[in-house]
């Protein structure tokens, strides 16, 4: 905010729900600019309401920008951007804390804990699939699935295979499968770091979930609509999966009673990027875009 303020008479919402219906409109009509974050929809039909926006740039406070129609916005005359590189080792941080979660069972443990019906240790108590020498199957190898594979590999000693549209060049051995049911087939583990949108909307469905081990965890840090949620019930209820951990819902915030009564999955409440200094970041990254965008410089972060 002391950033922004000093290049800009910045207007500060305090609600921290999405913006509604009327406030979308009112942003594009109103403003020069505006930081937007996660949920607030700036889809195809806002733009069709104020076809000559007094907005011009769209400065998302977030790597992930499916919420924003960015065809949509550069049609009305829009500019967007994100903020890539910020978020990265938080989001690979937690998808490890969802790696680790789930394989030992460490949210249902807690809950035993905390239910007062934990009677000690014994030899068999709550098993669980130790991670160091496994397979891990990352779909989407940017700068966060990078990352992820980094640390499966360096710090576990995990094979990495990944899914993605070209090959990469990395530091560490890593295998590219092409396709995504062969991938899950052979990993112990399979994580989803692939953005949102059309093209990977229910990227993980019923016959994923079915390739996959018996044993096998799906992790999923991308976007909660990469995922038939349905699905994934489903292959947790039926065993066909071992167990999944989740920060993101394919209908957020709103998370299916029937997942939630599951003690085979880890729910957290889209913690990727929840840690100040992280926050921070993202919002320094996000006003450099829109000083740029004033200076008429080049953005840095064009969408």
């Amino acid at each position: 905010m002391t950033a922004a303020r000093q290049v800009f008479d910045v207007v500060v919402r305090q609600e921290t729900l999405p913006l509604d219906q009327e406030e979308l409109r009112a942003a594009l009509a109103e403003y020069d600019v505006v930081l937007p974050t996660l949920g607030d929809a700036f889809d195809a039909a806002v733009f069709a309401d104020v076809p000559e926006p007094r907005c011009k740039l769209l400065a998302n406070f977030g790597v992930g920008f499916n919420h924003i129609d960015v065809s949509a916005a550069r049609a009305a005359g829009v500019e967007v951007t994100n903020t890539p590189g910020a978020v990265t080792d938080a989001t690979a941080d937690i998808a490890m804390t969802l790696m680790l979660m789930s394989a030992r069972r460490a949210a249902e443990g807690e809950r035993l804990v905390r239910s007062g019906q934990w009677e000690g240790w014994h030899p068999t108590q709550m098993l669980g699939m130790h991670l160091t020498q496994k397979t891990v199957a990352i779909a989407g190898m940017g700068r966060i699935g990078q990352a992820i594979a980094q640390r499966c590999h360096f710090g576990f000693g995990m094979k990495v295979l990944y899914w993605n549209r070209s090959e990469k060049q990395l530091s560490f051995d890593a295998e590219r499968v092409t396709s995504l049911a062969e991938m899950a087939a052979r990993a112990d583990v399979v994580v989803a770091a692939v953005p949102g949108g059309v093209d990977t909307r229910h990227l993980f469905d019923a016959d994923v979930f079915a390739a996959m081990q018996s044993h096998a965890h799906f992790i999923n840090i991308s976007r909660g609509e990469v995922v038939d949620e349905q699905a994934l019930v489903a292959a947790l209820q039926a065993g066909v999966i071992g167990g999944a951990g989740l920060d993101v819902y394919e209908f957020e915030p709103e998370v299916p009673e029937a997942l939630r009564d599951l003690d085979n999955v880890t729910l957290l409440p889209h913690l990727g990027t929840a840690a100040l200094e992280v926050r921070t970041q993202m919002g320094l990254m996000a006003v450099d875009n829109l000083r740029a965008f004033t200076a008429k410089k080049p953005l840095p972060n064009r969408v």
